[in-house]
Formats: C-alpha cells, structure tokens, sequence
C-alpha cells in the first residue's frame, strides 16, 4: 500500500465512528520527505471529509436504527452532540475534526437535516485548517 492510499483509508476511518486518528500518519509522512506535501494534505483533508460526510448521511437516515446494539453511537454521546449542536449551531461544524466530539456533531448535523453543501464546506474549511496546521509543524519539526 503506498503512503497515499494508507494515508487516506487512515484519514476516512478517523472521521467516521471508529475511534482512530490521522494525525501522526500524515505527521510521518510528511516527514519522511518521499511524498509532495500538498498532495498528502489533499488526500487527508478529502477522505477525512468523506469520512464526515458517512456520518452525516448515517445521522440522516439511519437513526431509525439508534436502539439496535449494532448502531455505532450510544444514545448519551449523541444527545451530547445534539445539545452541543442546538448551542452553537451549524459554526459547530467548523470543529468536526475535535476528538470525541467530531465524529458524534456530524452525525447530529444529518439527523437535524443540515444541508449538504453548507455541511461539506463547514467540515471540510475546519478539517482544512487542522492538517494545514499538522503538515507545517511536520515540516519544521522533521529537520531538527
């Protein structure tokens, strides 16, 4: 599997519900210096997107499901998302990328019907922000 293809399947299921993160692939290689970082930032930040994008199309029609042992949320940490959501709103999305809470508000953002597009650009500009900042202290940190 080359670095780009285990850096995006890495970036797709951190965003979706399991519980793993990105970071310190895209961190090693950058690092490592054998791929262009732009292109590992774009690979990160679409599959990490798309990842999100599964969540918000389970919140939008799967929550029918919730009561089912297999549902991959627990009813408390969704409600959690749902309050957080209704505080802040659709500008919660720009924090998607945030461990524990992410993955659960883009789940929220699909069962109360956030249109895709405004979704997709919220998550994606946050997410965009948050692999900028991880391949630049790569690339600063990976001389020393």
């Amino acid at each position: 599997m080359t670095g780009y293809a285990a850096l995006g399947l890495s970036a797709f299921l951190a965003a979706t519900l399991l519980p793993m993160s990105s970071e310190a692939v895209l961190a090693g290689l950058v690092a490592a210096r054998q791929h262009a970082a732009w292109g590992l930032f774009a690979v990160a930040l679409v599959a990490n997107t798309a990842g999100s994008a599964v969540n918000w199309w389970l919140g939008r029609f799967l929550l029918h499901f919730q009561d089912r042992r297999w549902f991959p949320v627990k009813r408390t940490a969704l409600e959690r998302a749902h309050d957080r959501f209704r505080r802040w709103g659709r500008w919660s999305l720009l924090f998607a990328w945030l461990p524990l809470v992410g993955d659960p508000l883009t789940l929220a953002a699909g069962v109360l019907r956030v249109d895709f597009r405004l979704f997709l650009a919220l998550v994606g500009l946050g997410k965009a922000l948050r692999y900028a900042a991880v391949v630049w202290l790569a690339d600063v940190v990976a001389p020393l």
